[in-house]
């Protein structure tokens, strides 16, 4: 436990949302049970490993004793999660949660809600993913934009952020896409946003009315019993995206899962979506390092040649 500590004692007072210590990530031995996140104005902790009430006071200790330096004078909010393989459970260790608890990347504003679930509506892992996303609407400005599996919609609200003409995002839960809607809002981004609650495999149809898109987003859950299987369903996915592409469109193709690893993903694509070109993979943030980058997020860039014809085709 002495790395998480280590790195409490040297914490700057965060102002936007990000990971400050990643025990999962191997690199500090005896401290792989650990993360320390920051969700101004409040810091969460989780442990993937039972903890007694002796380490959690130490660690409370060592957050009071910083906090008094970079913050003096004002309370301590933070929240401990244990999570284990059933339900995660959630224990406010000092301070308040904001009645209404929304943080900033990178000048973009996201509700988040950390004591309900183990997801608390924003993927931190996922910021190089956002701001490539921003990079490509600021150089395809009026761009469409396609955003499958999309959760509370941050990838959409970044992309119009930036400059993107139209969204649309389609997701089957119907809770975290009204969240999605109310981030476009809080952005004064939602003109030329829809959101589709609706199970993607069963809308293909809807969806290809909207084709092509400048940019595709695919990011998936690796594993939801009775909706999505990666080892399964990526390869469904893949084989449309030629179809959902405009020529010379772009796709951004998600995996987060330490089982698979990017060999999965190049294989699939090169399987199912041969004329697709892969570009690059998009590096994680520097907070999430891994002794092993296959084991952590993977975040895949594709082209679309610029001569592939944009005629509407039936998909099977």
């Amino acid at each position: 436990m002495q790395a998480l500590l280590d790195a409490i004692a040297s914490l700057t007072r965060p102002t936007d949302a990000g990971r400050l210590f990643h025990g999962r990530g191997g690199r500090f031995p005896g401290c792989e049970q650990w993360a320390l996140d920051a969700y101004p104005p409040v810091f969460l902790l989780t442990s993937f490993a039972p903890v007694t009430e002796e380490e959690l006071t130490r660690i409370g200790d060592a957050l009071a004793a910083r906090w008094a330096v970079i913050a003096p004078g004002e309370p301590l909010n933070w929240l401990f999660q244990h999570r284990d393989e059933n339900r995660p459970a959630n224990r406010l260790m000092a301070g308040t949660l904001p009645d209404e608890h929304v943080v900033e990347e990178d000048g973009v504003r996201f509700h988040v809600n950390l004591p309900h679930g183990q997801n608390h509506g924003f993927f931190l892992d996922m910021a190089e993913g956002r701001r490539w996303v921003r990079r490509w609407a600021q150089a395809h400005p009026g761009g469409s934009v396609l955003n499958l599996f999309a959760y509370t919609c941050a990838f959409s609200v970044v992309a119009r952020h930036a400059g993107a003409g139209t969204v649309e995002n389609y997701d089957m839960a119907r809770g975290p896409l009204a969240t999605g809607r109310r981030n476009h809002q809080l952005n004064g981004v939602q003109d030329h946003a829809a959101f589709h609650a609706h199970d993607i495999f069963n809308s293909w149809g809807k969806i290809r009315r909207g084709a092509p898109y400048d940019l595709v987003v695919l990011d998936p859950p690796s594993y939801q019993k009775g909706s999505f299987v990666a080892t399964k369903d990526y390869a469904r996915l893949a084989r449309k995206l030629p179809d959902l592409l405009a020529p010379g469109g772009h796709a951004l193709v998600c995996l987060n899962t330490p089982k698979l690893g990017t060999d999965f993903l190049r294989e699939t694509l090169a399987a199912e979506a041969p004329d697709l070109e892969f570009i690059e993979r998009v590096a994680n943030p520097d907070s999430f390092a891994d002794v092993s980058e296959e084991r952590a997020l993977k975040v895949l860039v594709y082209r679309q040649s610029e001569l592939r014809s944009s005629a509407p085709r039936s998909l099977p």
